[in-house]
């Protein structure tokens, strides 16, 4: 019997840790056949090239699809998600797959399930169901129409995809991927590496033995013009704490440029001795950096998903999570000074949470992988095993 031809589409570098060791899972199954294509802010430096932990993880890539326009406003995302429609069209043309996997709610994920679907491919949604602030959240539903085979995280997106008319055989609760990575940490958590020698960065190099903060802020689509202002609050709440502060560069989204200009204008006008910037780690390094951090502080759902199988205490900013379940690691709040570092103050005085299973158990690539095998797939929305 023929393997069945899996393509995945990486498009950024939070996708990559979201589906991981579901590649891997593909690239071990006896019935499928890993097609692997990178694209968008996967493939550009200023995002943290992520292709480079891809390729240090051992993975052959198919096509690479460069798609992003430079200016990180609402047309920008618009166009570049033309552009990705009217390339991936091609690359699936050239590949054949027997299904595409998408990951998540960002505007490459929709121009890929257009592709897909328009070329009469099965298209399979990791993460579909769940409830987020800003167009994020359209975007996902939007995908979830579009896809014919639904790889959940939790129960409650299973019921959400279902009442979105999605046939219940067709949902399947895997888990979140990114959790298998964090129960691999949870089980060695020591932060066996120096991050300021493996990854570089900008900045002064600090001692983290006694404590540090992680901070992780993107803009909020809907709010992009209220970037430069929202990270403002946050690089002067954390100056209140003599801890060290690890800053990881945001997305690329309507409203980057505004939290970029926020965060060098800080440092110039500031000249910090406590934060240093980094681009990209690779997943483990990243949350084993989490693991052992005093909080986890912005807007990022690492702290919401992985941060609360870790037990990391998390602040979560604005509302860009908004709706999205979350553990008892997660205490939220608005973009104020004041209320961000009463959070941070108030995890202190709780000390560490205890561990959540809300995402999953740590063996959802296997999972997805033996789904994809399973799953007799159609451009009709059934499924059956």
């Amino acid at each position: 019997m023929p393997q069945r031809k899996i393509c995945v589409v990486v498009t950024a570098r939070p996708s990559y840790s979201r589906i991981r060791t579901a590649l891997q899972a593909i690239q071990r199954h006896s019935g499928l056949q890993l097609q692997l294509v990178v694209a968008a802010s996967a493939l550009l430096d200023r995002y943290g090239s992520a292709v480079q932990s891809i390729e240090h993880d051992g993975f052959t890539i198919d096509h690479r699809v460069y798609m992003v326009l430079e200016g990180e406003n609402l047309v920008t995302s618009a166009k570049s998600t033309g552009i990705g429609l009217s390339e991936l069209a091609t690359v699936f043309d050239n590949l054949r797959p027997d299904a595409v996997v998408t990951i998540a709610d960002r505007y490459e994920t929709l121009a890929t399930a257009v592709a897909a679907s328009y070329m009469n491919i099965p298209v399979v949604h990791v993460q579909g169901g769940e409830v987020t602030g800003s167009v994020d959240e359209k975007v996902r539903h939007a995908v979830t129409k579009l896809s014919n085979l639904h790889l959940v995280s939790t129960e409650l997106a299973r019921q959400r995809v279902i009442r979105l008319g999605e046939p219940e055989e067709t949902v399947v609760v895997t888990g979140c991927p990114s959790i298998d990575i964090a129960g691999e940490v949870a089980a060695q958590p020591a932060l066996d590496f120096d991050p300021f020698a493996k990854y570089g960065g900008v900045g002064p190099r600090a001692d983290l033995s006694n404590g540090y903060l992680v901070v992780m802020q993107h803009p909020v689509t809907t709010e992009y013009d209220e970037a430069r202002a929202q990270v403002e609050e946050t690089l002067y709440a954390i100056t209140q704490f003599d801890l060290p502060v690890l800053w990881f560069w945001p997305n690329v989204d309507a409203g980057s440029d505004g939290t970029s200009k926020g965060i060098r204008v800080f440092r110039e006008r500031e000249q910090p001795d406590h934060l240093h910037l980094f681009r990209n780690m690779l997943p483990e390094d990243f949350l084993r950096l989490l693991v052992n951090s005093t909080a986890i502080v912005g807007n990022s759902s690492v702290a919401i998903r992985e941060c609360s199988y870790l037990g990391v205490p998390a602040v979560n900013i604005g509302s860009r999570q908004q709706g999205r379940e979350r553990g008892k690691n997660v205490i939220d709040v608005d973009h104020d000074r004041a209320a961000i570092a009463s959070a941070i103050h108030e995890h202190s005085r709780r000390g560490r949470p205890d561990a959540d299973h809300l995402y999953g158990d740590g063996r959802a690539g296997n999972r997805i992988a033996d789904c994809l095998a399973r799953a007799a797939l159609t451009i009709e929305k059934r499924l059956t095993y």
